[in-house]
């Protein structure tokens, strides 16, 4: 079979195969085996898990860290924890979600919100504080929460932590930030888009995950003291399921010393995408095509200093138009999935390309190069034969 250059995975990093990590994650199962053997509560949670914790909770300048199994079930856990806290103190929330948000995030508030008036749910526009704002004033719970994506996983741009905090502090709200996209990529130290120096008042609740730029697997809630002890108590996702295997851990462990001792990792990366932008800018012009949301001139709703982040999705349009491009590329030896509806919203299908610190700038001109080459190809055909493909595709 012909390799392929995948710029596909979410291995920011590019620590999945580091031998560090294999290293770490065989010796770990060599003295405990390859399952924890129970839930945390009972007796599955051993000595990596509780280092792996404080190492978390030391680098997102936290008091804490719960280690959940995975990313879904963090959300799916801290959302249902604060809802229950609300109802059995006797008090109403309403949850306000970025429209754009991971579907944990809002699968959770569905569920958090099912069967019950106690428990309310919201979406506001992407990224529009204004919006957040109106519906903030005119709610009557007694407890709101406001839940955000930290970087956008279908998107790749960034939430204003700042104005949401803001915002969150005039109408009485916490707010909780998932930064699955953001940890080991973004910040000085690799803490991801809510800095180790942001107050705990600021955001109360973070959210980040194991599985992407750490290169292992599993997930993490970063808070207060009160709110882990919470979560402990109440979040059934973590209560009633098999601790993370003991191996992962370590191998985690191993990942954090790379974030701490080699920050070029995260240099390399913002370069390999610094790279890419620019070769879309000429590659891309005159072609009615730009790198996506929030990453074009007409979009004011984005800073100009925005950091830069390795998902850099190319919005093509119409799903056979995605899918047609993704067959193509793959013939020229470039691996990018074709991103469609219902994970992107109707009429906004796109190749999501994603970077990793592993990405030479040769792998970068052999992507541009096919790119080029699968605009060429498109261009030159009738436009009734343009954009056709099979309905079969990738929808992760």
């Amino acid at each position: 079979m012909r390799p392929l250059l995948n710029f596909t995975a979410n291995d920011y990093l590019g620590l999945a195969n580091h031998p560090a990590l294999v290293e770490a994650g065989c010796r770990a199962a060599r003295e405990f085996g390859v399952g924890s053997g129970s839930a945390h509560l009972v007796n599955g949670h051993q000595r990596a898990h509780h280092q792996l914790e404080a190492r978390l909770a030391e680098l997102t300048g936290r008091p804490r860290a719960l280690l959940f199994s995975t990313g879904f079930m963090a959300n799916l856990g801290v959302i249902d924890a604060l809802a229950s806290a609300s109802r059995e103190a006797g008090r109403s929330l309403e949850i306000f979600h970025d429209r754009l948000n991971h579907a944990s995030l809002l699968d959770g508030a569905r569920l958090a919100s099912s069967g019950t008036t106690a428990v309310r749910s919201r979406r506001f526009h992407h990224r529009d504080l204004e919006d957040l704002e109106r519906q903030l004033a005119r709610s009557p719970a007694d407890d709101k929460l406001v839940i955000s994506d930290g970087v956008f996983s279908m998107d790749g741009d960034c939430a204003d932590i700042a104005g949401l905090s803001q915002a969150c502090a005039r109408h009485g709200a916490w707010l909780m930030i998932d930064d699955a996209h953001g940890l080991g990529v973004l910040g000085e130290h690799g803490e991801g888009l809510v800095g180790r120096d942001t107050p705990l008042a600021d955001v109360p609740v973070l959210v980040g995950t194991l599985g992407k730029a750490l290169g292992s697997s599993g997930a993490f809630v970063a808070g207060s003291d009160a709110l882990i002890e919470s979560l402990i108590q109440l979040a059934r996702p973590y209560i009633y399921t098999t601790a993370q295997p003991p191996h992962v851990a370590a191998a985690t462990l191993a990942a954090l010393e790379i974030v701490a001792h080699e920050p070029q990792r995260r240099e390399q990366l913002q370069a390999r995408v610094q790279q890419f932008r620019e070769g879309c800018t000429h590659l891309l012009a005159g072609s009615g095509l730009a790198l996506g949301l929030g990453l074009t001139p007409a979009d004011t709703n984005i800073p100009p200093s925005a950091p830069l982040t390795p998902i850099q999705p190319l919005i093509l349009g119409s799903e056979a138009r995605a899918l047609a491009w993704s067959a193509a590329l793959r013939e020229r030896g470039v691996l990018v999935s074709a991103i469609r509806p219902p994970t992107v919203p109707a009429g906004s299908s796109r190749l999501r390309f994603t970077f990793s610190a592993e990405h030479t700038a040769e792998d970068i001109a052999v992507l541009l190069d096919a790119l080029e080459a699968v605009l060429a190809t498109e261009k030159a055909q009738p436009q009734s034969d343009a954009s056709q493909a099979s309905p079969e595709g990738v929808t992760p």
